[in-house]
């Protein structure tokens, strides 16, 4: 017997990894009158499911999620949240018809860096006939806008470690390497990697301990968009871990690309970042003056 397919057009689907953001994402949608659709992609989200419609589904399994799309009525989807283990092509599990759609698949996963592979997952997505949207899309008012959040601005020592780490992130995410640097005393003295915004600032933190980095200089994270990047994926996001993280490391504050970046918890941090008398910001990286 056929099963029979929801009464529902243009359905949302959540592809959910790791951290708040999927969360953000679904309530902001079931609070606008939707009924989103979790896939909860296995070994990556964290989060506890159980009061929305969803599956748990293995992240290079694509002939699964492309027949959920169908079973499920979906129109739309959204990529949310950290992935900490991009799928072996051994993995991937696609019908014949997606994988002619985007035949370098497999050479993008050896190869490819984050942003390559996430071009490719909603070009995947997007030959199922399914729409991707961009979590700023279902929740507008994450973006970061310009200008200090809370009561602390940057001082003249915090905008030129700004000025620097963030020529050392466009650099860096020219290369499809990662989003973040940090930046002491004028000096770069960290690029994330493959580790992740917190490994990297655990990093500072071991080097500041260690006395590598200046005890006297603080200092500042900078995380900016990849130049190109396509804003439906991967946009950088921070939260009250991340102000956390960087306050042990030492630094003066974070400073995130305007209208190009997410900020979560938004009120917590703004009161994290006031009582530790830390500076949460949002730049244009364009329009910035470059320090000599």
């Amino acid at each position: 017997m056929a099963e029979s397919r929801p009464d529902i057009r243009d359905r949302l689907a959540i592809i959910a990894g790791g951290g708040l953001l999927p969360r953000y994402v679904a309530e902001a949608a079931r609070a606008r009158g939707e009924t989103p659709y979790i896939l909860a992609l296995r070994n990556e989200a964290g989060n506890d499911w159980s009061d929305f419609d969803h599956e748990i589904i293995s992240i290079g399994n694509y002939a699964g999620i492309g027949a959920a799309f169908r079973r499920h009525g979906i129109g739309r989807a959204v990529l949310s949240g950290w992935v900490r283990r991009r799928p072996e092509w051994r993995d991937i599990h696609a019908p014949l018809r997606m994988l002619l759609a985007v035949p370098s698949v497999v050479r993008t996963l050896l190869k490819g860096g984050d942003d390559a592979v996430l071009r490719m997952v909603i070009r995947l997505i997007e030959a199922e006939g399914v729409r991707v949207v961009g979590a700023h899309e279902i929740v507008p008012d994450l973006l970061g806008c310009e200008g200090p959040l809370g009561k602390v601005a940057p001082d003249r020592d915090a905008e030129a470690d700004i000025a620097a780490a963030t020529a050392a992130a466009q650099a860096l995410g020219r290369l499809d390497v990662g989003q973040g640097a940090v930046a002491v005393g004028g000096r770069v003295v960290a690029l994330e990697g493959a580790e992740g915004t917190d490994g990297m600032l655990e990093r500072v933190a071991a080097l500041r301990a260690a006395g590598r980095i200046s005890q006297r200089r603080k200092g500042v994270l900078v995380k900016l968009c990849k130049p190109g990047q396509d804003m439906r994926a991967d946009l950088p996001a921070i939260g009250v871990e991340t102000l956390s993280r960087a306050r042990v490391a030492g630094l003066a504050g974070i400073a995130v690309e305007a209208g190009r970046s997410l900020v979560l918890e938004r009120d917590a941090i703004i009161a994290e970042a006031d009582a530790h008398g830390l500076f949460v910001t949002g730049i244009v990286p364009d329009t910035m003056e470059k320090t000599p």
